[in-house]
Order: structure tokens, then sequence, then C-alpha cells
């Protein structure tokens, strides 16, 4: 694989114009069809074969008037007094007259007033589902009762809830990556071009997941975790390839050939990385949840399209840059200057001279931050988590101030018979049933469809969506209507389906893992030839997942410094954040262990001390490693101010189990286990060794070859 990509990186430099002028071509087209064939996100999330999709389904088939979006507006009088018919029927008009209304419901008529009179409900549905509402019928709908005076109007519900918008997020990465680029390089040419790089393959790979969302249903959260981690890796495989072109052309070596080198070697690694993230995101499909394949899919995509511009698009950018990507001082063509020991030395000697007290108190302290997940839960987010300031907040509160939590995570049952008298007759067994079950405050009347097989009957909990205790009431009633007779009754609504895909995903996550933690010894063992070294690579991983689960929960979910991080509301972490995250920092810190393990092992094969080779491994390779953490964690820390709540929990959890994984697994628990393993890490049994493939990531064979005196004229450097 080195050589093969040392010929690319010769090649792409030697034809910089047309590299250039292809992805700049490519970079429009997909632009331009992005432009054309956009279609909505959906903050919907289905999951195909769970009792509440199912009944969804059937909603939509036999009585799809119940199955568009629904939303309730608040109207909230002062305190001390009581709202009255007169001053409510404004409202209602205003929002049976928002295009795609099909009923607004009058609190008065339909009993959706509060005992002590200050707070009534208005029920609103729309015929369409809600990713078919456009952007005009939501801005109609919140701003629904801004012009009533004396009264608090809030319009909350499905129409209120806003897709979240890319911005200054990613402004707040890209500026951090590109101090810290500059820091690195000491050249602004090498920084900036580095970071333009990366930016036009993020830039196709969004332009082009764009332009499939006109054909292709996708969360509204895809993009932004697509934009997430093609940003951070782009950056992050430029930097390695610049850093190790930077280092041959200090070397002495031609630009041209010095370019060839740097993506034979370094070049290798980032296949390798990319290849891993790519694999464990497009993973993902295997837990058959469609909303998470989709999201996986994208983000892999992104990856590759990352991959594929750091092999081809930047030797021949280096070629326009030449030795600009030096600082001033280092132009002169005097070579590298004599060795200096840095504080990757330093670091390394220090952790092998303490590093058995450095293993124990980093896997005892990373465990101690991994206690909080015991306490773990999952749940789908809902309008309490979201910001203070929000419609959909706003309305939530006042809901739980004047009716009671419950009244924000209503359940639907679902009534389905062969003919209308067994229906009805099986509706009323349900309504006495449910209705006498402790937690439930209230079972709204049956509604029945047109031909009267159908009925819909609404229950309202007492306690909260993400409650605890609401998750056990939908086990309850399913068990307790599981015993009527003459109809199906099922279960839905968006709390029960929030229920659903938390408890499927948390039960995805073991095998899920598994899957990973096998897929990394395996390709470790294909890399590194080792058994021992896989096995404590994987070791790290699940020490890094651990923490970074444990710190996530604790301020997420048990509010300790939420204020910090811009949490109004502590509660259950997004369900599907544990196996995202798994899948991500897989990849990342696959990422880590190659560009530093590599190192170790290529000059212990050279001749160096087990000792010696891991301390430069570390002295090598920090400063790169820690320049792509910090970038890694700028970008995925911007994200952490949006508003949010999905985003904002991915982003902290990426950042805090990037800096976890990178400077105390990697650069600290790694050379001391190294150490202590010693030539051991590197046993690999006879019989194994001839079946496993020599991958060459760190340019062996390579290296070799060009030193062949008659292989010389093949890589000529004219």
């Amino acid at each position: 694989m080195a050589t093969l990509l040392y010929r690319l990186g010769r090649w792409c430099f030697g034809r910089r114009g047309t590299v250039v002028a292809i992805w700049l071509v490519l970079l429009g087209v997909m632009g331009g069809a992005a432009a054309a064939f956009m279609g909505p996100t959906t903050d919907e999330f289905r999951m195909p074969g769970t009792e509440s999709q199912q009944a969804m389904d059937s909603l939509r088939k036999d009585f799809p008037q119940a199955a568009g979006a629904s939303g309730t507006i608040v109207v909230a009088a002062p305190e001390g007094t009581k709202l009255s018919a007169g001053e409510v029927a404004p409202v209602v008009r205003e929002a049976a007259a928002v295009p795609g209304v099909v009923a607004a419901t009058d609190p008065f008529q339909s009993g959706a007033v509060s005992p002590d009179g200050r707070y009534a409900l208005v029920q609103v549905q729309f015929a369409e589902e809600a990713q078919k509402l456009t952007d005009a019928q939501r801005e109609a709908y919140t701003e629904i009762g801004q012009e009533m005076d004396g009264l608090r109007v809030e319009p909350g519900g499905e129409p209120a809830v806003s897709v979240p918008a890319m911005g200054s997020a990613e402004i707040i990465g890209v500026i951090v990556a590109a101090v810290v680029l500059l820091i690195t390089f000491g050249s602004l040419v090498a920084a900036g071009m580095t970071l333009l790089n990366a930016l036009i393959g993020v830039g196709v790979g969004m332009a082009g997941l764009y332009a499939l969302t006109g054909a292709v249903e996708l969360s509204s959260t895809t993009p932004v975790l697509a934009l997430m981690l093609g940003l951070a890796v782009g950056i992050d495989y430029s930097l390695f390839i610049t850093s190790r072109y930077r280092q041959n052309l200090l070397d002495g070596l031609a630009a041209r050939e010095a370019a060839g080198r740097a993506l034979g070697t370094a070049g290798s690694a980032v296949v390798f990385a990319g290849v891993t993230v790519v694999i464990a995101l497009a993973g993902l499909s295997v837990v058959g949840i469609p909303f998470l394949t989709a999201m996986g899919l994208a983000a892999a995509a992104t990856v590759a399209v990352a991959v594929l511009v750091a092999l081809t698009l930047l030797p021949a950018v280096l070629a326009f840059a030449g030795t600009k990507v030096l600082p001033r001082g280092r132009r002169d063509g005097a070579g590298a200057p004599g060795k200096r020991e840095n504080f990757g030395y330093r670091w390394g000697r220090g952790v092998l001279k303490l590093r058995v007290p450095v293993l124990l108190a980093g896997v005892l302290g990373l465990g101690a931050l991994a206690l909080p997940v015991t306490d773990m839960r999952l749940a789908l987010p809902d309008a309490g988590t979201a910001a203070e300031d929000s419609s959909q907040r706003q309305a939530y509160d006042l809901i739980s101030e004047g009716f009671g939590p419950g009244y924000n995570g209503r359940l639907m049952m679902v009534v389905s018979g062969e003919t209308p008298a067994a229906t009805r007759a099986a509706a009323q067994r349900t309504v006495q049933t449910v209705g006498s079950m402790d937690g439930v405050a209230t079972v709204t009347p049956p509604q029945a469809n047109e031909a009267g097989t159908t009925v819909l009957v609404g229950v309202i909990p007492t306690t909260g969506p993400t409650d605890a205790a609401t998750e056990d009431l939908v086990h309850d009633i399913r068990d307790r209507v599981a015993d009527v007779r003459g109809a199906d009754v099922a279960l839905t609504g968006m709390t029960a389906m929030g229920i659903d895909i938390s408890e499927k995903l948390a039960g995805a996550l073991p095998v899920y893992l598994v899957l990973v933690v096998g897929l990394s010894v395996l390709l470790l063992m294909l890399v590194f030839r080792s058994l021992l070294v896989p096995v404590k690579a994987a070791l790290g991983f699940l020490l890094t997942v651990a923490a970074t689960f444990g710190i996530t929960t604790a301020v997420f979910q048990q509010g300790h410094l939420a204020g910090l991080v811009g949490v109004d509301t502590p509660g259950p972490l997004i369900s599907f954040l544990p196996i995202i995250l798994v899948g991500i920092l897989f990849g990342l810190a696959m990422d880590y262990e190659v560009f530093l393990v590599s190192k170790m092992r290529e000059d212990h094969v050279h001749g160096d001390t087990p000792r010696q080779a891991t301390v430069n491994g570390l002295g090598q390779n920090a400063r790169v490693v820690t320049a792509a953490a910090i970038i890694m964690i700028a970008v995925f820390g911007g994200f952490v101010l949006a508003h949010d709540p999905i985003i904002k929990s991915i982003g902290f959890a990426l950042a805090v189990g990037v800096f976890i994984d990178a400077f105390v697994v990697r650069m600290t628990l790694v050379p001391a286990a190294m150490s202590l393993l010693g030539r051991g890490a590197w046993w690999l049994p006879r019989w194994l060794d001839r079946a496993v493939p020599n991958l060459d990531v760190e340019g062996e064979k390579l290296r070799g070859e060009l030193a062949a005196p008659e292989r010389e004229p093949e890589y000529s450097t004219r």
C-alpha cells in the first residue's frame, strides 16, 4: 500500500493544476446539485418493528386526520385572574387560519382549562406530518398570539420544533484549528493550506449530502454530525501528511520526493485510520435502525471524502506551496537542525520512569469517572430539555405548571377492530382498564374514524415524558390491555415511541460494542503484527468510552457543572448518543494508536530497545498528535454552544472522549503499558505471522525499495 500511495503522491504533485481543477469542478457540481435537489430534513425518528411505530403506521392508513403533526398552544392569564372564552377565541381563530391546519379546538368546549381557570390548551391538528411542514407554516404557527395584550400565548408541540442551525459552532472550531495549525507549523502558508484543503473536502461531502436530501429522508441531526466529523478528521488527516512532508524537506529531500514519501508513510496511516472510521460508522447499519443507518452512512461518506482529499488534493496543493510550508528561517535548504529533545521525549521518559504508578492512577482514575454510567438513562429529547427561551420550552413549562407534567407526555392507544361494534366495545373496556391504573391522570373520550373500525384513546400520565415512572407505566398499560378481546390495542405517541427507540438502542449497544472491539483487535493485528498491542489498544478504548459515558452522564443527566456548558435542565441522555459515540471514538482512538505505536514498532524492528522505541514514538509524534487532538476538541467543543440539546451533548461527549483518549490513554497509559510488555508486545505466533498479510503502514518495504540502487530510476525526482 505504501508503494502505491508513494506513486500517487508523486503523480498528484506533478499534475497539481489538473488535480486542483478536478476538485474545484467537483465542488461546483456538488454545490449545484445541492441547490437544485436539496429537500427538508426531519425531526421524526422511526423505528420499524416496534409496537408504537406499527400503531402510528396504522393511524396513517386508517385514521389519517389523526396522524398529522399536532401542536398545543398554551394560553395563560396573569396570576390571580381567570381566562374567559372571549379572550381565548381570537387565539383559536388565528390557529385555525394557519395554512395546513385542519382543526383548532376551543378549550372551553373541549374542557382543556386548568382547575384554577388560569390556563387553557388549544389543540391544533395539521393535515401533514411534522417533517412535511414548510418553514412558512412553522413560522405562522409560532407567531400565533404574539399580538395579544395581557395574556401569555406560547405555541408548543411538533410544529414549534426548530431545525438545528449551523453557523457559529463550526466557525469557532475552524478559528481555533487555524491558530493551532499556525503554532504547530510556524508557517501561515502551511496552516492556511492545510485548513483550506480540509474545508474543500467538507464542502464536497456536505454538498453531496444535501443533494441527497431531495430523495432520501434524513434526520436534522445527520448533516450536523457529518459536518462535525468531516471537519475534524479532514483537518487532522491533512495535518499528519503535511507534518511528514515538512520533515522530509528538512531531511534534504526534493519537494516532489518529499510529498511522495509523506503519502507513502503518513498517508498509509491516514488510509487505515479513515477506513477504520468508515467501517465503524457504516457498521451502525447492522443495528437495523433506519435513522441511525442514514446517520452513520452520511458521516462515513464525509470521512471517505476527507481521506480522498488528503491523498490527492493535498499533494497538489503542496506542489504549489513548495518550501513555503516551512518557517522562513528553515527554507534555505540547510536541512534538519541538530537533535534537540522536545517535550514528547521528556514526557515519554517521565512516563516510563513511573510506569506502574501511572498505569494504576490512570486506570483507577478513569474507572472513577465511569461510575455515573451505572445511573445512565436514555431517552429521545423532548421540549423539557430545549433552550429556556424557546417557544416549545416555554409551552412545556406552562403546561406542567397549569396541568401537571403528564400533559406533556400524552400517550395514544389505537384500538383496531373488524366491525364498528366490536371496536367500540373494545375501546370502552380499554378506557375502563387503563383509567383505573396508578400513574394515569386521565383518559380522554374515544375518537373513531369514519368507518368506526379504528378508535383513538388519549392517556395522560401523572409524570413527565422522560420520567422513569412513565416508562414503567407504558409497559404496565401494554400488559393490561393485552387481555382486551375483540380488537387489537396498541400504545403509541411521541412518548411511547421515544421509550421504544431508547430500549432498542440500549439493547443494540452491547452487540455493537463487541463488534467494534473485535474489529479493532483484528485491524491492529494486521497493522502491527502483534497480539498484545491490539488487546492493549482495545482495553484502552473501553476505558475511554466508559469514562466519557460517565462524565457525560454526570453533566447532562445528573446536572453536575451543567451550567458551564449551557444545560438548562438535566435529563436522560439522547438515546442514540452512546452508540454514535462508540462508532466515532473507535475510529479516532485507532487513529492516534497507529500514529504513535507505528513509530515504536518501526524503531524496535530497526534494533532499538523496547524502552527507547517507546520514547522515540512519543518524541517523534507527540507534537502532531497533540495538535490533532486539540483541533478535534475545538471542532467538537464548538458545537457545545449550539442550542439544540442533541448537538450540544454529541459535541460535548466527543470533545471529552478525544481528550481522554489522546492525552490520558494513548500518550500516557499506552507508553507505560508498552514498556511493561517489553519485547513481548510484538510477539505473534509463527503460524499467524505467515497467515497475516503485511500492510506496510509505515512504509518499511517502500524504504527498502528506495534504498536499492537498481530501483532508483523508477523513483527519480526528475
